[in-house]
């Protein structure tokens, strides 16, 4: 018991600078929502704010359900592929992570209006399950930083670790964001629709992190120290959007969309530390484990306003571009009323800042044949991010009619770079820079009701 003891009391710098996701990670984390929607969406890089017509589009603007002609039905898979290469201190490390889902499930049904006296005209419902977001990667890292963060020795004064022979770390998480939205749309007098949803969201975020160091004391005797920390979040939320979409004239189309915060109501289950340390010298092996604590809290997301444009060639094709507008410094995180969180929504003022995201799409129709392409760019929203941190890709695609529905099928492609800091209290030991690039491959069929 006293050496467990000796070995907590002495864990405690090691375990304090082994990180997961502190809040203000967590925070900027949950506020995103990726392109992730029917194959036709995901193929023009999600600008369909103008357009309306596709199920995933109405999450954008939800006056894009009173575009459909008909009711219709449709279903989603993805084929999602990670690899992510991580430098540590001249070491790359690489790993990669593939997961297939049903990435989206949806119905819209068009009501005619048959009153001649009314300015408006067919009436829209819908509803459609998307995964907002997904948090399934794992990587780890390998390199030595020179400087070891465990240098006593659990029984022995005497001897100090102040060699290191290197470090490992390894990072894990899974889960995902399900947003459920409910829309109503209507048109008014041929010209203009407008449309209303709301929102819910299922959020689940596990993280499990791994760190362990190898240090010496010079003189033959080793010290192996492993720790595990675990995360577990999770909790729901709600939100809602309106929208509408001009008919500017008869073939050019602009859309606006307002999205308010996400108000989450979140709880976490957290393990601190779960420790292993050997020693060489008495060969032997010392554990602790600190067991699991739990907290209740919420979270508010920033809002975000959607302007779009879009251009279209007759039945031969469009083009679309959409500007997303979102604030991270408005980002808030709250105790039930308690003064919690004082010191996080104070850096979320200061570390981060709005931005914006570009998205552009085209499509191009040769009887029942369409060929898609897209682009999209979104910054960090951290105020010291690299250039290389934005999030920038292409998608490509291709759908075909047949009697009663379609089928369509789209490759996105992203890269970005980020960072990641295993040891954030030492301002002499670096971040692992992580280069990530992922690709999607969906597949969605649409049948008409």
């Amino acid at each position: 018991m006293k050496k467990l003891f000796l070995a907590a009391m002495l864990c405690i710098a090691f375990v304090s600078n082994a990180q997961t996701l502190g809040y203000n990670d967590i925070g900027v984390l949950f506020s995103k929502e990726k392109i992730n929607g029917t194959a036709r969406y995901n193929a023009m890089s999600g600008a369909f704010g103008a357009l309306g017509g596709d199920l995933s589009a109405i999450e954008t603007n939800p006056a894009g359900a009173a575009v459909f002609l008909n009711s219709e039905f449709a279903i989603s898979l993805n084929m999602n592929n990670t690899e992510t290469i991580t430098n540590y201190y001249g070491n790359n490390e690489y790993s990669e992570n593939d997961i297939t889902s049903l990435s989206q499930a949806g119905g819209v049904f068009v009501f005619e209006s048959y009153s001649r006296n009314s300015d408006w005209g067919k009436v829209a419902l819908a509803f459609n399950y998307s995964i907002a977001n997904d948090f399934e990667t794992q990587w780890f890292a390998r390199g030595n930083n020179n400087y070891p963060t465990w240098i006593d020795d659990p029984n022995d004064a005497n001897i100090q670790y102040l060699n290191s022979d290197g470090q490992y770390f390894e990072n894990f998480t899974e889960g995902r964001n399900d947003k459920y939205s409910f829309t109503f749309a209507s048109e008014l007098n041929n010209k203009m629709y407008l449309g209303a949803s709301f929102s819910t969201y299922d959020i689940e975020n596990l993280q499990r992190i791994l760190l362990e160091e190898y240090n010496t004391d010079g003189q033959g005797n080793n010290l192996e120290a492993s720790l595990i920390q675990e995360l577990y979040t999770y909790g729901e939320g709600f939100s809602f959007n309106v929208g509408l979409i001009s008919k500017a004239t008869e073939n050019m189309r602009l859309g606006l969309a307002y999205q308010s915060p996400v108000w989450y109501t979140l709880s976490e289950d957290y393990l601190d530390s779960d420790l292993e340390v050997y020693v060489s010298n008495t060969d032997e092996l010392i554990t602790d484990f600190s067991g699991y604590n739990a907290f209740d809290y919420k979270l508010r997301t920033p809002s975000k306003l959607t302007g779009s444009f879009s251009y279209i060639f007759e039945k031969k094709g469009l083009i679309s571009i959409d500007y997303i507008y979102k604030n991270y410094s408005n980002i808030e995180l709250d105790m039930a009323g308690n003064f919690g969180f004082i010191e996080e929504n104070k850096a979320f003022n200061t570390d981060l800042e709005a931005r914006g995201e570009l998205r552009m799409g085209t499509e191009w129709r040769f009887d029942k044949l369409s060929i898609r392409g897209g682009y999209h760019f979104e910054k960090s929203p951290y105020k010291n991010a690299l250039d290389s941190d934005a999030i920038e890709g292409f998608s490509l695609g291709a759908g075909y009619k047949f009697r009663g529905g379609k089928i369509d099928a789209s490759y996105q492609k992203d890269t970005n770079t980020a960072a990641y800091n295993f040891y954030p209290q030492y301002n002499n030991i670096n971040a692992a820079e992580l280069d990530i690039d992922t690709s999607k491959f969906t597949v969605t069929l649409v049948l008409n009701i």
